[in-house]
């Protein structure tokens, strides 16, 4: 299990942030009925050059802390401290919530 993550390049690592599991109508769903949920929380950016050896950093339209939406089944599900995080491209980032 890894203690910490620094993705490489213009790929970002995000935590979903979890859905209500009580709908509108007031219905109770079951794990098996949710959706994964689609909107996160930016937790690092990457470092380091893209294939062409420009320098990334300032390149991102994220920063750490933003509330994101990103696609559904987009990134790679990885385990930090016992938590579910995904890295993923920033093309995956479809918005900034606000």
């Amino acid at each position: 299990m890894a203690t910490k993550i620094t993705p490489l390049g213009r790929r970002v690592l995000v935590k979903r942030v979890e859905s209500e599991e009580k709908t509108a109508g007031g219905i109770y769903l079951p794990d098996t009925a949710k959706e994964k949920p689609t909107e996160a929380e930016v937790l690092a950016l990457g470092t380091g050059k893209d294939d062409e050896g420009k320098d990334v950093k300032d390149l991102f339209t994220v920063k750490k802390g933003d509330k994101v939406l990103i696609s559904k089944y987009g990134g790679t599900e990885v385990k930090l401290n016992g938590d579910d995080v995904l890295i993923i491209n920033e093309t995956d980032i479809l918005g900034i919530v606000s």
